[in-house]
């Protein structure tokens, strides 16, 4: 299931969406709820709007507040944009979950342990290699290098 786009997109939304909302993933992965298998599966009708309208709609339509969670305000370093924080969560995916289980998967990874190391941007493990995330993922823990 490598290069899935549509899962690529989703991911993409939901860092974009946590971002403006001042969100975790994992609750936005919750209260998006079951419209992630609509996403999933349109994800290529809704590639073609601006994703601030796609998340606007959806934000609105699940009825997400603002929250008080920012990861970006203590960041030391230059962030990265949530085209490719999707990209890794994507790859995490993609590299443990079969493709029919994949909406099960992304629900799974935004709710674990590694989701928010991922995302402690003065850190490096957002730039490790996918094998080594999704090795890290396997066995729950930080592998040494």
């Amino acid at each position: 299931m490598k290069n899935n786009n549509n899962l690529f997109f989703v991911c993409s939304l939901i860092e974009y969406i946590a971002r403006k909302t001042k969100n975790r993933r994992s609750d936005i992965v919750i209260q998006l709820g079951n419209d992630i298998q609509q996403i999933y599966e349109y994800a290529d009708v809704f590639h073609c709007e601006p994703i601030e309208k796609v998340a606007d709609d959806f934000i609105q339509k699940a009825a997400i507040s603002e929250g008080d969670y920012d990861n970006l305000i203590n960041c030391k370093y230059a962030v990265p944009d949530y085209w490719d924080i999707g990209e890794v969560f994507a790859r995490l995916i993609e590299d443990c979950y079969e493709e029919e289980d994949v909406i099960n998967g992304i629900k799974e990874v935004y709710r674990s342990w590694l989701a928010d190391q991922i995302l402690m941007f003065n850190s490096d493990l957002y730039y490790q290699s996918r094998d080594y995330i999704a090795a890290c993922y396997r066995e729950g823990e930080l592998l040494l290098a």
